[in-house]
């Protein structure tokens, strides 16, 4: 049976590492869709970190920046998969338009967003998808920046009303929101 959690929360709130306890401590084969791209040698460390935290638990890692719906339906033999995230999905999206010469739109983002939610949903496991709440900051002083929390807002929301369980993060501390 398929089931969708997202967990949101600020920078450094905790979420990543809820959203890794809450995979581990379900049953099955897991998989990590990571989509952060290695852009320099701190991210590289990052990324080395986050492989060690995963080490031993049996997980398949998966890095994938935008192609994300493909990848969960390539994965129906995982029972879990956690995707680590959607915000930099989001950003990874804008990037890969922005090199074609085009602007990734509202439009272009809810299209994305409705295959991801139609992947996990044919997914026969438990999608757990983390994301940042970006809404909770100064606006922007720049029109990108605006366009960036914009479209991370409309993945959130709707990831959030497509998902059995929402968990906002704050503290360290989990608190269920759905």
């Amino acid at each position: 049976m398929s089931r969708l959690i997202l967990v949101t929360g600020g920078a450094r709130s905790g979420k990543s590492d809820y959203a890794l306890q809450r995979a581990e401590a379900l049953s099955g084969s897991r998989c990590f869709v990571a989509t952060c791209p290695v852009v320099d040698t701190e991210m590289a460390d990052r990324i080395a970190r986050h492989r060690e935290e995963r080490a031993g638990a049996d997980w398949q890692t998966v890095e994938e920046q935008t192609g994300i719906a493909a990848v969960l339906r390539a994965q129906h033999g995982s029972q879990v998969c956690l995707i680590d995230c959607l915000t930099l999905w989001v950003n990874n999206l804008m990037y890969h338009a922005e090199q074609s010469g085009k602007m990734l739109t509202d439009n272009d983002l809810r299209q994305q967003c409705e295959l991801l939610i139609q992947a996990a949903g044919d997914h026969p496991g438990t999608v757990i998808c983390v994301t940042n709440e970006v809404g909770m900051g100064i606006v922007p002083d720049n029109p990108a920046g605006r366009l960036y929390r914009d479209l991370v807002g409309r993945c959130n929301r709707m990831v959030a009303a497509a998902a059995s369980e929402v968990i906002l993060v704050s503290c360290g501390i989990p608190l269920r929101l759905k």
